[in-house]
């Protein structure tokens, strides 16, 4: 497990030093979705605190084994009726694709979540998120919510998708954060892409969170 975690941290300092477009600061998220309370305890006593979880049932059932020190990371799609199980257990979304979703976290939520709106820079239809040209009014409409702190967006690259295409996809999310700062939104920092098969192309063009299961955790499934 230590020996997964200083291997990433590696590739990830170096990718930081060899690109003009990587992030001052990257924050690595364990993704322990897959992983039993225990086996998710080892990986918080490892010194990974930020952790990501994609179901309900998974975040409810490690909230108590884990430290108060635990930072929590909801990376799945969360359906709006599932949100009061969940919305005052995690420090960040990463997932806010739709109005709907906002208004129930505006209505459950007793203090503000940070949100990264998900975004699907490649059009893939199997894949959640907004396109593109319908963020900055996803913005503007989430805006007078209390509950809601958009820090940033979220993308995915397609699992079968080329070096070049996964590099196209990231710089086009980087891109487009960078254009609505420049229109005003200057809460919208952050870039949360990149999984275990792409996290160096990631940091590469610009990413800020990664999220990292099998090749950070996965030795404790064997």
């Amino acid at each position: 497990m230590l020996e997964q975690k200083q291997q990433i941290e590696y590739v990830i300092q170096e990718a930081q030093q060899t690109s003009s477009k990587s992030a001052k600061s990257v924050r690595l998220i364990a993704v322990t979705k897959t992983l039993t309370p225990d086996q998710t305890l080892q990986v918080a006593e490892a010194g990974l605190l930020h952790l990501g979880e994609n179901r309900p049932e998974g975040l409810l059932s490690k909230l108590s084994l884990l430290p108060d020190s635990t930072v929590w990371h909801y990376i799945g799609s969360l359906q709006t009726r599932k949100v009061k199980e969940v919305i005052d257990h995690i420090d960040y979304l990463h997932s806010l694709d739709r109005m709907s979703l906002a208004s129930e976290i505006e209505k459950r939520a007793s203090r503000p979540v940070k949100c990264f709106i998900q975004v699907n820079v490649s059009g893939e239809q199997s894949k959640h998120g907004l396109a593109p040209d319908e963020v900055k009014t996803f913005l503007e409409r989430i805006g007078p919510l209390t509950k809601i702190q958009p820090i940033g967006l979220m993308t995915m690259a397609p699992f079968e998708a080329k070096e070049k295409e996964i590099r196209g996809y990231f710089s086009s999310l980087r891109e487009l954060r960078d254009s609505l700062q420049h229109q005003g939104f200057d809460d919208i920092k952050e870039l949360s892409m990149g999984m275990s098969e792409d996290y160096q192309i990631a940091v590469e063009e610009g990413a800020t969170f990664v999220r990292i299961g099998t090749a950070l955790v996965g030795s404790l499934r064997e």
